[in-house]
């Protein structure tokens, strides 16, 4: 592992409400995390959040500030805007990773901008054919996660990327989650090998036919969250109905938990005796814990935030960068997908 501290480039112009939880979030990973943050976007702007959230001169200091000139809004087209606005915040980003002088992106901006402007300034790993866009679900088994992929990137794929995703999910799991051998799943609508349609059936093969690769079968919707599985791969298209849908029954549950305990007194008294298990529940199923979701499969690291990311989802997003450039996922990346 390293031991020299992450520079992380933070988007703090890219969200739906940026800059200021972003450079919050950004102050927060400063104070807690052993990380050097580069806010990039508009010094004016970042300046006046620091000063309205009377950021402390010893954590301010630290925090370096790149202009830059706006940054791509949700409706336009991201490559076209790209070119543009070449010195829009995420090309910027991108540019200090390209340049060395940071060693990843964290960006709460538009998700799509943000993955074609790592692809152009970075470029894709050697082996790999299209990055996919990795997220951690949590499992019924305590302390135990799922890593999908692709959750967005590639809404049409072909048998070859997921075996692809499939390797590139695994050096993760294995080297961030510390799984030693990751038992890969291929989501499909049933356990038998000739079940699914034509690319569920040709994957299917690949994987079982990959040495490099600990493949456990398929994996049905209701096999997601069993913790029977440490990587689980599908197209982009299905990855992100899955993802959203997940988002949403989690706070459903803890909201559906509350509506039903008892009013009144006896209400009061079960919601103080269940508060604690209440908060380890939302922890579990809250996306915020994790930040964000990693683009596996370009020359560098690159977390993809949620737009509504507040202050600890970000800083959970650069501890989420932290941890891969820690472990050193991009050399262990390069050195499997090559061969």
């Amino acid at each position: 592992m390293t031991t020299s501290r992450a520079r992380i480039a933070l988007d703090a112009m890219g969200g739906d409400f940026a800059p200021a939880p972003i450079v919050a979030g950004a102050v927060k990973a400063q104070s807690e995390l052993d990380v050097d943050v580069i806010l990039v976007g508009d010094p004016e702007q970042i300046e006046a959040c620091l000063k309205e959230q009377s950021v402390p001169d010893q954590i301010k200091g630290k925090i370096e500030i790149v202009p830059a000139e706006g940054t791509i809004e949700m409706d336009e087209e991201p490559l076209s805007a790209l070119r543009r606005k070449p010195n829009a915040s995420i090309n910027l980003c991108m540019k200090l990773v390209k340049e060395g002088k940071a060693d990843a992106v964290v960006s709460a901006g538009h998700s799509g901008a943000a993955m074609a402007a790592a692809l152009l300034r970075l470029g894709r790993l050697k082996g790999i054919e299209r990055p996919a866009i990795a997220a951690i679900f949590p499992t019924i088994i305590p302390d135990r996660s799922v890593l999908i992929l692709d959750v967005g990137a590639n809404v049409d794929c072909k048998p070859k990327y997921l075996e692809q995703f499939a390797v590139m999910g695994s050096i993760y799991s294995q080297y961030v989650s510390g799984v030693e051998k990751p038992k890969v799943g291929l989501l499909n609508i049933g356990e038998e090998d000739s079940k699914g349609n034509d690319l569920a059936v040709s994957t299917h093969n690949l994987l079982a036919k990959n040495q490099l690769l600990t493949f456990a079968g398929n994996a049905e919707g209701r096999d997601v969250l069993s913790g029977n599985f440490d990587v689980i791969v599908c197209d982009g298209f299905v990855g992100n109905i899955l993802l959203k849908f997940a988002e949403a029954v989690g706070g459903i549950v803890v909201q559906m938990l509350k509506e039903e305990l008892p009013r009144g007194t006896r209400g009061q008294v079960g919601a103080a005796i269940l508060k604690p298990n209440l908060k380890r529940l939302k922890q579990r199923i809250d996306a915020a814990e994790h930040g964000g979701a990693l683009l596996l499969g370009v020359e560098g690291v690159c977390i993809i935030s949620h737009g509504s990311s507040d202050a600890f989802a970000i800083a959970n997003a650069i501890n989420a960068a932290k941890l891969a450039i820690d472990n050193q996922v991009l050399g262990h990346l390069q050195d499997r997908t090559k061969q």
